[in-house]
């Protein structure tokens, strides 16, 4: 049986994530913040949409912040766009925001005019876009190049590039998806993203790191 918590601070697309989650077979799904629920389940899923500065605020007084650190070592866990960021150190995000520090790296913005040669990018970056990939389980059956669902105004900059497993063009070349230990993560949104978001997520429920 695999039993999956959608993490419930209050900032995610929740329904969507775990109605996609059921399609691929999850047995059970679980949209939570109680600590004894994301104990008994075997994977975690870390949505998220909003400001920087609000998710972290919520994860924190729910708790949610602790549970994503102990996943790192214990059981699988998959962050979805501002669930991916917040796995990083800092945020450009709302004059700065720190992030749960899980892996060193930057959250910046796409608009800054120093990173695109004083032509700012439009924001958010929304749509359709590929993801050119660095071989994981995640990717099983999904050809390389394919496109996914993106709208953030952000992105991930990891400072060790070993972890990201997948790139995407915007005005440079961005990390849309890292993984290390138990925890993978994406920037575009795989309930969104039609047979390839699919198949993404049920990889997540059948990888075994």
């Amino acid at each position: 049986m695999t039993r999956v918590a959608v993490l419930d601070y209050g900032m995610g697309n929740l329904h969507s994530v775990a109605k996609a989650l059921e399609t691929v077979g999850a047995d059970q799904v679980w949209i939570t913040r109680s600590p004894e629920r994301i104990e008994q389940a075997d994977r975690l899923v870390l949505p998220g949409q909003g400001a920087m500065r609000d998710c972290m605020a919520a994860m924190t007084a729910e708790g949610i912040d602790q549970a994503v650190r102990n996943a790192l070592h214990r059981k699988p866990l998959l962050g979805i766009c501002v669930g991916m960021q917040a796995l990083l150190g800092f945020s450009e995000e709302n004059g700065g925001v720190d992030g749960l520090g899980l892996f060193p790296g930057t959250v910046r913005f796409f608009g800054s005019p120093q990173d695109h040669d004083a032509r700012p990018l439009k924001v958010p970056h929304m749509g359709w876009n590929e993801v050119w990939q660095t071989p994981h389980p995640i990717w099983e059956k999904i050809p390389n190049g394919s496109r996914f669902y993106f709208v953030h105004s952000y992105y991930c900059a990891p400072e060790n590039p070993s972890i990201s497993i997948g790139q995407t063009e915007y005005g440079l070349n961005y990390c849309s998806a890292l993984a290390h230990e138990h925890v993978v993560a994406v920037q575009f949104h795989p309930e969104k993203s039609a047979r390839h978001g699919l198949q993404l997520l049920a990889n997540f429920l059948s990888w075994n790191p």
